[in-house]
C-alpha cells in the first residue's frame, strides 16, 4: 500500500490561498466610494441579470468579486441570516458588523476545512445616518476581515485601483458626481475598459436620504445625466 505524501500545513495553506487569489485576478473588481448621502458601488459588469452587487436589509448592501456561484451563495445566505433575525428580534438589530462576523466564520472554515476553497472576496457596507456613521467590511477568501474607510477596491485589479483611489480620492467627502467620476476613471485606468460605457457598468448606492430602504439601482439615464 503506497504511503500518502505529507504535505506540511504551511505549505498547504499557501497553496490554497494561491488558488484562492488566481481565480478572484480572473475575475472583473469592483470599486466602493463614500459619497455626501451615502455609500457608492460601481462594477464593471455587462451582464443585465447576474448582479455583483445587491441589496441584503434596510441599510446593507452585499458585493462581491470572483466565482459567481460561490458569492450568489454567501449573498442569499446572508439574506436569509438577515431576515431571521430581523423577524425574531427587531429590524434593528440587524448590522453589518455582525453580518461581516458570520460571513468571515463561514469563509474561514471552507478555507481551512475544505479541500478547495472559495474564489472570492465580499464586501459588506452599511450606510448610517452620518459617513462617520457608514460602516465598510472587506472580507476575503480566508475569513479575514477588514474595517474600512472612504473607498474598497476589489478583484482583479484591486492593487491597481487602489494606487490611484489613494491619488484620486477627495480630501473631502465628495458628492456623487464626483464620486461617480473617481470611481469610472479609476476602472478605465487600470485597463478594466479604455472607456468605460454606461452599459458595461452595474451601479448602485445606499442612499440615507431615502425611507426605510436605502439601496437603490442607478438606470443608465441617470447615470449618463450624473457624467
Amino acid at each position: 500500500m503506497p504511503v500518502p505524501y505529507y504535505v506540511s500545513p504551511e505549505q498547504l495553506m499557501r497553496d490554497k490561498a494561491d488558488y484562492a487569489r488566481k481565480g478572484i485576478a480572473r475575475g472583473k473588481s469592483v470599486i466602493v466610494l463614500e459619497y455626501t448621502d451615502g455609500i457608492l458601488f460601481i462594477a464593471e459588469n455587462p451582464s443585465a441579470t447576474l448582479h455583483k452587487i445587491s441589496e441584503i436589509y434596510d441599510r446593507i448592501a452585499f458585493a462581491g468579486v470572483g466565482k459567481f456561484n460561490e458569492f450568489e451563495q454567501l449573498r442569499i445566505g446572508g439574506i436569509r441570516l438577515s431576515d431571521l433575525k430581523g423577524y425574531s428580534y427587531s429590524r434593528e438589530d440587524v448590522t453589518a458588523k455582525a453580518l461581516a462576523n458570520a460571513y468571515s466564520q463561514t469563509l474561514g472554515n471552507i478555507f481551512t476545512a475544505e479541500l478547495k476553497p472559495y474564489e472570492c472576496e465580499i464586501l459588506v457596507a452599511s450606510v448610517g445616518n452620518t459617513t462617520d456613521e457608514n460602516e465598510l467590511f472587506h472580507i476575503l477568501y480566508d475569513g479575514s476581515v477588514t474595517d474600512r474607510q472612504e473607498w474598497v477596491a476589489m478583484g482583479g485589479q484591486a492593487e491597481a485601483l487602489g494606487a490611484y483611489l489613494k491619488e484620486q480620492y477627495p480630501d473631502s467627502t465628495p458628492d456623487l458626481k464626483n464620486a461617480l467620476m473617481v470611481g469610472g476613471s479609476a476602472l478605465g485606468s487600470v485597463g478594466e475598459a479604455s472607456s468605460p460605457s454606461v452599459e458595461q457598468l452595474e451601479i448602485a448606492v445606499l442612499d440615507r436620504t431615502r425611507p426605510r430602504r436605502k439601496f437603490r439601482r442607478l438606470t443608465d439615464d441617470e447615470v449618463k445625466k450624473l457624467l
